[in-house]
């Protein structure tokens, strides 16, 4: 278990990466590129708000998506990693592609969309009809992701 954790935190990081790369980045880019600010003075900038946004206003965005979006009573370790790595493989993408697109954005559907399979796989709804059919958990996921993925694309 501890080494999930572990790992789950270095995902974590990895996608912290990103957000740093994507949203600070564009967030600066544009005082940078004026040469109202210099690099230095404008990661600085940035990184002062941002502390005292915390400060001033808390953390309310957090706890709406801690507790509003999906249900708690699904979650776990795998969903919180789920919700990481699609988050990752979408900024990734969109940013090797020069999309504009905001990190925490995907974040928030990462989290909706591993929710919504937590959800179902511990519900057993989503198999219900399929395993009527003669198809088990493995393979309906199998055959999922077999469909989403290129409709996805």
């Amino acid at each position: 278990m501890i080494e999930l954790v572990i790992g789950i935190i270095i995902v974590a990081l990895i996608f912290d990466l990103l957000n740093g790369m994507n949203d600070a980045a564009n967030s600066i880019a544009t005082v940078v590129s004026t040469r109202v600010l210099s690099p230095l003075q404008a990661v600085s900038w940035a990184a002062f708000f941002n502390m005292f946004a915390l400060l001033i206003f808390g953390v309310k965005v957090a706890e709406t998506i801690g507790r509003g979006i999906v249900n708690a009573n699904v979650i776990n370790e795998y969903t919180i990693l789920a919700a990481l790595i699609g988050a990752i493989i979408w900024a990734a993408l969109a940013t090797m592609y020069g999309m504009p697109i905001s990190i925490s954005h995907a974040l928030i559907g990462g989290l909706v969309g591993a929710g919504v399979v937590s959800y179902l796989l511990a519900t057993g709804e989503a198999f219900a009809e399929l395993t009527e059919a003669g198809v088990n958990k493995e393979d309906a996921a199998k055959i999922a992701a077999a469909v989403g993925f290129p409709i996805a694309a």
